[in-house]
Formats: C-alpha cells, structure tokens, sequence
C-alpha cells in the first residue's frame, strides 16, 4: 500500500523519518502490526468509517441529533467539561470543571445551536429543532448559559477497568472495530462531541490512540515527544503532567521562550468525516477541539471515537525494571543534551559502565609522573602583555595559527582581568581550598532561562573552535611561557562547560597522537601548577558540575521539575 504525497503543512524542523504517514484506505492487520504501530510516529487512514453504522446514523447534520437521542434514551447522564476560559479547554483543573448532565440536554442544545445556523430555512422552525427540553430551572440555565462551553469529552463506550462509567455503552452497537486493530486490547473506546467551534490545550496521552472523525472535521497538530522543550510540559507531579502550560491563544513567550520555536517543530494533519489517525503515545497533540502533544481543533457539531490501548513496551515492561529504565532514559536524555553543547557526539553510551569518562582517564595518567618530584623552571612573572619569549624550549608561540593565537590571547585576557587586583601568590592558596562556596554560587548561576550553558562560559566560548592539535600547542606555549597564566585559567577561571569541553578536547588529543607523545603532554601539561591534585580536582569537580547543571536543564525541560545539588 503507497501513502499518500504529504500535502499538509510541516515544521520546518520535523524530521522525515518523524512525519505522519499518510494512507489512502486502511492498512490491514499484519502491516499495521508489522511496519506503523513499532515505528511510533503517526499514520493517517482515510476512509476508516467509511460505510460504518456511526458515520450513517450520527451525522447532525442528517438527522444524526435525533438518533442519537432516542438511541440513548432520555434518562441518561454524562459527565461534560464546562470552561471558564471560552472555546479553549486547558489542561489545568483550574479552568474547568466537569458536571454532570443528561445527555437529552447537550443534544437538544445541538439542534438549537443547529437551528440557528439554519435560522434562515422556516422549515427548520416548524419541526421545533428550537425547542429547549424540558429539565430543571438549574440545569436548563447551565445548559443555555455556557452550552457554547460545554463539551463531551471522553465519555466511555467501552472502558475495561471502569464498566460502571460507561454511560454511553449502548452506542458500541454502532461501532466497527477498525479491520487493522483487530485483536487489540483496548483499555477504552471514548465518546467526544463539541456543538461549536472547539479547542483544547496541547498534551500527550500515555496510550496509543486512534482518533476517528465520525462528523464534521478536526485539525490536529502533532509534535514528538521530543519536542516536549518547546512545549513546557506541567510539572510532573501536578494534576495535569500531560499537558502543556502554552497558552494556546496567547503564548507567553517571555515566560516560555523555547515556545516561539515549537511551530518549527509541528506538523498538521486534516482529519475529515471517516478518517483516523493513529497517535503513538507520548506524541503530544493539539485538536482544534482536542489536543494531544497533538492540539486539535474542531469544527462545529464535530464527533468523533476514539480507541485507546497499551502499546507492547508499557505491556511488556516489568515493574521492577522501572527504576532502572528510568535511571538509563535520564542518563541518555543527559548525555544528549551535553554533545549538544559540545556540538559532537565524542561519547559512546556503551563507555557509560567503565568507571571514568574517556578524559578522565587522561587527567588520572597524570599521577604517574611523581609531578611533586619535578623541577619546576616557570616564568613566575608573567604579566597582561607579556612579550614573546619563544626562545625558550617547547614554547614556540611564533609557530601557533593566527586564530589559536588570538585565542591564546583572549583566554590571557579573561585571566588577568579577573585576577587584576588579586596577589598572585595567593592563587594557588585560594584554588586549593574547598570549593563548596564557589560551587554554591555555581547553582545560583544554573540557567534560570533558556540561554545555553556555551554562552555563559567565556572560556568554553574561547576554546570550543579550536582544533585539538592546535590547542595542545597552544596549552604547551602556555606551560614554557605563561605558566601562572595557564594555573590561574584552570584553578579560577574556568566554568563547568569549559572544563567539560577542555577535557573532551584532551580526548581528541589522546585519538590523534602516540602514548609517547600523551605521556609527555600531560608531564608538561601539570607542570604549570603548584599542586597538580588540585588542578584534577578543580576539573573533575567542574565537570561534575555541568553534568548535573544539564541534569538539572534535563528534568526541567521533559518533566518540569527543579532539584538542587546536594551539598
């Protein structure tokens, strides 16, 4: 079976391999569980209802209201959502509240709103589809008053762990199980009618589902779990952790500014009378009358089914895996967002077991060389402008590149203004001590806002273009000729993304040169300070630092949660 050409808008930035596939008739049962269900991104079906008793009976516009009416009888009670917030129901409890009614009422309030589109046509009047029902002065006053904000959502045809909430079960008769979902268990079929215009809030269900347009039409538009940045999801331990704190209508970007991207990162689908379309779960959706990590919206007097079931890895997953799995999705989702910053992918999931990261192998070589044995021969008054002494051995500034050269510069700049008004004989003194308070005022500086960890790390700024090659020259002109220069760079200066990206720089180092030359490097390298286990720790205790600043990124990006660093 060919999908259909895309024809519907996509982001910019959706990826080809996460765009909805389209289908111009239904698949069958061994391709939907073979090669669309694993693959976990969306599919469209047109023609699913296509001949169904649902789409002939239920149509409103065909006499559907008054079969639905007497198909359910008048003494049934479902349970609505009524907003305060107009046409938009969000997520948030808050802005919404659910009430009980019967079903009579919500449909009578169709044929009125119906009537009145229809205003024009004086047959219309003289069948009574104007007529209110009758009910309490309450019920009746809710129902006139906010019926434009009243809406079905949700309402059970078929639910496996609740029977007892199946009010509208005697609907199933009209139902047919679409041929590709044969044999799935659903947890729940569900009933959804809107009687005008409709939006609700962006979120994500944690069920497959197929939606399924019975009447009328919806727009849905679809982002990937991955995407969930952009959405800010509410906090995962509130009412509502499903859906997104964007405001549909209007978007606060400067409170949620990774928002203002998440149109490059959506797509739309049309879902016309008949059509369904498969929602893997977590894809959020936004409906133009629901709204899924998806956000869908709907035309008036839409209605639509839709099929909830497990998909196989929630099926599968056993409870005392969860802990584990989850350990390993935050420490993937971490490592992500650190190559992300690095801009390179220099770390490999399978080193994750192996006790140090790559570059923490080249800062432990170290301690082979006895440095406290060495005798040290620095420049001790290297100074802001300090002349060329590259006569000296291993200092070959005049043979380093242009641009290293530069860099050279801006880092000696950075140091020397900062440490300006500092008594150089106190630096190695002042880097030894315990770095609780400078790493307190680390966690004070962690991205309160959206800005990168890159950019607030001048350092990191400085030395990220830099070839490795080009920066161990620079690093070893640095030793021979400013060598207080280099130990107040790594013992003050130098932030957690910059000690993250100077040690992913040594790894690259260590792919492109001999043990010999590795072993001499770092000799030299440690040279440069008092205290070369103070020099380790400066840098380990920094990475560790920007791990867990992109943790923390990490849990407030996908789960809105805040941690502070254990002390």
């Amino acid at each position: 079976m060919q999908a259909e050409e895309d024809a519907e808008f996509v982001g910019a930035r959706v990826e080809a391999g996460l765009r909805a596939a389209r289908f111009s008739s239904p698949p069958s049962s061994e391709e939907f569980a073979a090669s669309i269900e694993p693959k976990n991104v969306p599919a469209v079906f047109r023609g699913v209802l296509n001949g169904s008793a649902a789409s002939s009976r239920w149509d409103p516009l065909h006499g559907g209201l008054d079969y639905l009416l007497e198909k359910v009888g008048p003494d049934v009670a479902v349970e609505a959502m009524m907003s305060s917030t107009g046409h938009v129901f969000y997520g948030d409890l808050r802005s919404h509240e659910r009430v009980s009614i019967p079903f009579s009422t919500f449909m009578h309030s169709c044929k009125s709103y119906l009537g009145g589109l229809n205003a024009a046509d004086d047959s219309s009047k003289d069948k009574g589809i104007g007529e209110e029902p009758t009910c309490s002065e309450e019920m009746c006053s809710a129902s006139l008053e906010n019926s434009e904000q009243l809406y079905l959502a949700q309402v059970s045809i078929l639910n496996t762990e609740n029977k007892e909430r199946c009010s509208l079960e005697v609907l199933k008769e009209d139902i047919q199980e679409p041929i590709f979902l044969k044999g799935r268990p659903f947890s729940s079929i569900n009933f959804w009618m809107s009687r005008a215009h409709m939006r609700s809030s962006t979120h994500y269900d944690p069920h497959h589902n197929l939606l399924c347009v019975v009447a009328g039409c919806k727009k849905v538009t679809l982002w990937s779990p991955s995407a969930s940045p952009f959405l800010y999801p509410m906090p995962v331990y509130g009412e509502a952790s499903n859906h997104s704190c964007v405001s549909i209508e209007e978007p606060d970007y400067s409170s949620y500014t990774r928002a203002k991207y998440m149109k490059e990162y959506s797509e739309r689908v049309v879902l016309n009378c008949g059509d369904a379309l498969f929602i893997p779960e977590g894809w959020y959706i936004f409906l133009n009358y629901f709204t899924l990590y998806h956000q869908v919206d709907s035309d008036d007097l839409t209605i639509a089914i839709n099929f909830w079931w497990k998909s196989r890895i929630m099926t599968e997953m056993l409870e005392h895996m969860d802990a584990y799995y989850l350990r390993r999705i935050l420490r993937r989702l971490v490592d992500t967002e650190m190559d992300k910053i690095a801009q390179k992918n220099s770390f490999s999931h399978a080193q994750e077991n192996n006790g140090f990261q790559p570059t923490d192998k080249a800062l432990r070589r170290s301690e082979q060389f006895n440095l406290h044995n060495e005798v040290k021969s620095h420049d001790t008054s290297d100074k802001k402008g300090a002349t060329d002494t590259s006569d000296k051995k291993g200092a070959p500034l005049q043979s380093l590149e242009p641009s290293t050269l530069q860099a050279l510069y801006e880092l000696m700049s950075l140091v020397h203004d900062s440490v300006e008004a500092v008594d150089q004989n106190n630096i190695a003194e002042s880097a030894s001590q315990d770095t609780s308070s400078s790493q307190s005022i680390e966690r004070k500086k962690i991205a309160a806002d959206d800005s990168s960890l890159l950019e607030k790390d001048p350092v990191a700024k400085i030395i990220l273009p830099v070839e490795p090659l080009e920066l161990r020259s620079m690093l070893l002109a640095m030793v021979h000729t400013f060598p207080r220069t280099l130990e107040g760079l790594v013992l003050n200066i130098l932030g957690p993304t910059g000690a993250e990206i100077l040690t992913r720089k040594f790894d690259e180092m260590d792919q492109q040169t001999t043990t010999e030359e590795q072993t001499e490097f770092y000799k030299t390298f440690y040279t440069a300070f008092d205290d070369q286990y103070a020099a380790m720790d400066a840098l380990l205790n920094r990475k560790e630092l920007f791990s867990f600043q992109v943790f923390q990124s990490v849990l407030d990006q996908y789960l809105r949660v805040h941690v502070d660093r254990p002390s």
